[in-house]
């Protein structure tokens, strides 16, 4: 628009020359602002060379381009090039009145042409009204109005107001779909990301309209259906029906029919090794007889590309030839060539105003000079949302024209980052709450700072720990802490612990996805006993110095670290003494598993452990108990052998086998809650010591229920519930457990 304008002007604009003149200067006439220098730099003009008729327009038409000027006029005389300009006044400041969220109205700002500073331009006012408008209608105020005031001031600037009344948000009251779509409203609402307003949901955005949300909405209704098997789905429309102050929203699908895979074979270049390949191969034909679904696919893709990423083969690429076959069956054909070899010439960094761009970069598993792979660019992408220190991370790939390189464009958008957190358990014998304020970003260098307090009737524990992941901006963590913990069970069991220490270590990638964590502890702890303790108990009142060396080994592949679907985790610890006064080694592993088929995840847990004491009974303090996410419902430390009045003293082993399960079916159109069941094994068992009345039996304990997850304004609250299956009666139960989370 403003380039028609200027063409329209130079139209009008008429000068005579002769013949080529020479322009040995230039003079500026009503110029306040704008100098002789800017006028001859933003021309192009060049003293001493000779002019055309045509290169005074291209002068005029450079000028126009600068947007300084709403006016200008050329003339020639005697070799003078006279420039009379009228100037645009420039912006001060633009403000922005209606709208109460700092946050929206920075939104706002960064979308507009116009900034301060630059000159004011009507035609672009009247672009960024329309700007406005969108942005608003696209956040739900679709009955928004908008206007602009000029403000001129004394030194030839003007502020831009915008006064906005947003009025109403556009509520969703009802959620339809039509055409052929084979499953229930109440389904297909559970897969879209819009909501009806229920009065319940009072803290969801989500229930207002939304083009981008709409969008989206269609983009999920598609892949759902393509995973339901059909192929041939179109979601032909959508559209928001206004009537009685509400939106009605209809999507119109055409589903088709379910399509099967008749065939699906897979084809390499004759000189790859098809052993390479055999693992994609078998995936290939566990498809046949299967109905289509997108996911499947890709997943063979990803298998492809994990071959890349193995460094088996640098650059591959795969394609994926579908043919339709009799009725309603399809033909696959996988091709695997070799494709063009790109590098990562540069990587942009963006949006991190706090955060050090060393921290985000050494979460990239691609380096500028690297070959760019696909799936390690996705997996550096999610390494950063992993950091729980980004609200969004946005990725862009770009090729460089006629090179074999790309540019690589991250954006982050940060987010409060101070975290407090409170649980609490409750059973019949009481309960136990934990407190934590953490920072994990601390001086925006990734740094994490958490301090914890946990309370039960007889135990309070303190610990302030320092992890820095990145340290000195290195792929090796440091991590450090200090802690203080007291038992006191003298009422009950007749002794008293008091424990204070400190401990720091290191963790690095060894080999590809396995890590080595090394790390060094030292403690000072005080037993003190009455006439109410036990024998084995008893024997081991004293002071304790302890300083011993760990290490582990953790195997991680899992596809995300939160909310998990795919992938295992394995890890082996051992504590070794050093200086000691009870020599004990502890020997450690888990296994975690996790499973996805179309709406259900489940995770499948083992869990191991072992104290040997080399030169003495194991301390106490020492014995092992099973954690509470490991064996839910049962007190930590409250199971396993008993002495004399039924002391829980901990054992030299301990087990626990759980599985972990969603529950999709339950409440399906409650877009913040997520339901689970789980069923828990396990026990405690083994000790050095024995008497006439010890308990020490292999009774294996066990535990089932179900929990949910809601998402609310202060943070995720975790309920639990429990219900023992097999359990003694010297058992600690606590049937309900809950936490809950806010950020700051």
């Amino acid at each position: 628009m403003k380039k028609i304008f200027i063409y329209l002007l130079l139209f009008n604009f008429v000068i005579t020359l002769t013949n080529a003149e020479i322009i040995r200067d230039i003079k500026l006439e009503n110029n306040k602002r704008v100098g002789k220098e800017s006028i001859l730099a933003f021309g192009n003009i060049k003293l001493g060379n000779d002019y055309s008729e045509e290169d005074i327009n291209q002068i005029l038409f450079n000028l126009y381009d600068t947007n300084f000027f709403s006016n200008i006029k050329l003339r020639v005389e005697n070799n003078v090039l006279i420039i009379n300009v009228e100037e645009r006044k420039i912006i001060q400041t633009i403000l922005i009145n209606g709208i109460k969220s700092k946050e929206n109205t920075e939104n706002i700002l960064k979308q507009l042409n116009l900034k301060d500073k630059s000159p004011f331009d009507e035609f672009t006012v009247e672009q960024d009204l329309a700007k406005i408008k969108n942005a608003l209608s696209r956040s739900g105020y679709y009955f928004a109005t908008v206007d602009v005031k000029i403000k001129e001031n004394n030194n030839d600037t003007l502020d831009l107001i915008y006064n906005i009344d947003t009025g109403e948000k556009a509520l969703i009251k009802n959620i339809k779909f039509t055409g052929d779509r084979f499953y229930k409203d109440r389904k297909l609402r559970n897969v879209i990301v819009s909501e009806e307003n229920k009065f319940w949901k009072f803290i969801s955005s989500k229930k207002y309209l939304d083009v981008n949300r709409i969008n989206l909405d269609k983009r999920l209704l598609r892949n759902f259906y393509l995973n339901k098997g059909f192929y041939d789905v179109e979601i032909e429309s959508s559209s928001a029906v206004f009537s009685n102050n509400f939106f009605e929203l209809i999507y119109n699908i055409n589903a088709g029919e379910k399509y099967f895979i008749k065939d699906a074979k897979l084809d390499i270049p004759i000189d790859y090794k098809a052993r390479d390949f055999k693992e994609v191969k078998d995936s290939i034909i566990g498809l046949i007889g299967e109905k289509y679904s997108l996911n499947k696919i890709n997943k063979v893709i990803k298998e492809i590309d994990n071959i890349s990423v193995a460094r088996l083969y640098d650059f591959l690429d795969a394609t994926i030839e579908i043919n339709k076959a009799e009725g309603n069956k399809l033909k696959l054909v996988f091709t695997v060539i070799e494709s063009d070899k790109f590098f990562v010439k540069k990587i942009d960094i963006f949006g991190n105003n706090i955060t050090e761009e060393k921290v985000i970069r050494n979460q990239l598993e691609v380096d500028e000079g690297d070959p760019f792979n696909n799936l390690l660019h996705a997996k550096s992408i999610n390494n950063l949302k992993a950091l729980s220190i980004f609200k969004d991370v946005k990725s862009e790939v770009i090729s460089n024209d006629n090179t074999k390189q790309k540019n690589i464009k991250i954006t982050v958008e940060e987010k409060p980052t101070g975290e407090i957190l409170a649980s609490a358990g409750v059973g019949n014998d009481g309960g136990s709450v934990g407190f934590s304020i953490s920072e994990k970003n601390f001086m925006g260098r990734g740094i994490n700072l958490v301090s914890s307090l946990n309370l039960s009737e007889e135990k309070v524990k303190g610990e302030f720990t320092v992890n820095n992941p990145n340290f000195n901006y290195s792929e090796k963590s440091l991590s450090t802490s200090i802690f203080a913990i007291n038992t006191d069970k003298m009422t009950d069991s007749g002794y008293d612990s008091s424990e204070a220490g400190f401990s720091f270590g290191t963790r690095f990638e060894q080999y590809d996805n396995l890590f080595f964590s090394p790390s060094f502890k030292t403690s000072a702890e005080k037993l003190e006993t009455n006439s109410l303790a036990s024998a084995s108990i008893k024997k081991q009142e004293g002071n304790y110095f302890t300083s011993e060396f760990g290490y582990a080994f953790d195997y991680d592949i899992r596809n995300q670290r939160f909310q998990t679907t795919d992938g295992l985790r394995s890890r082996f610890t051992q504590k070794l003494p050093l200086i000691s006064e009870s020599n004990t080694i502890t020997t450690g592993f888990t296994y975690d598993q996790y499973f996805s088929y179309e709406e259900l995840t489940a995770s499948l847990g083992l869990f191991l452990k072992n104290a040997v004491g080399l030169s003495d009974d194991v301390r106490i303090s020492e014995r092992l108990g099973l954690p509470r996410n490991r064996l839910r419902g049962f007190k930590p430390g409250q199971i396993g052998p008993v002495d004399q009045g039924d002391d829980h003293v901990g054992g030299n082993y301990a087990a626990a086998l759980s599985l972990t399960t969603n529950l999709p079916m339950i409440a399906p159109t409650l877009q913040n809650f997520e339901f689970n069941y789980f069923l828990d094994f396990g026990n405690v068992w083994g000790t050095d010591y024995r008497s006439s009345n010890f308990d020490d039996s292999n009774f294996l304990r066990a535990s089932t229920g179900a929990g949910v997850e809601w998402w609310t304004p202060v943070g995720p609250i975790n309920l639990t519930f429990s219900h023992a299956i097999y359990k003694k009666a010297t058992d600690e139960f606590e049937g309900f457990q809950f936490n809950i989370g806010t950020t700051f």
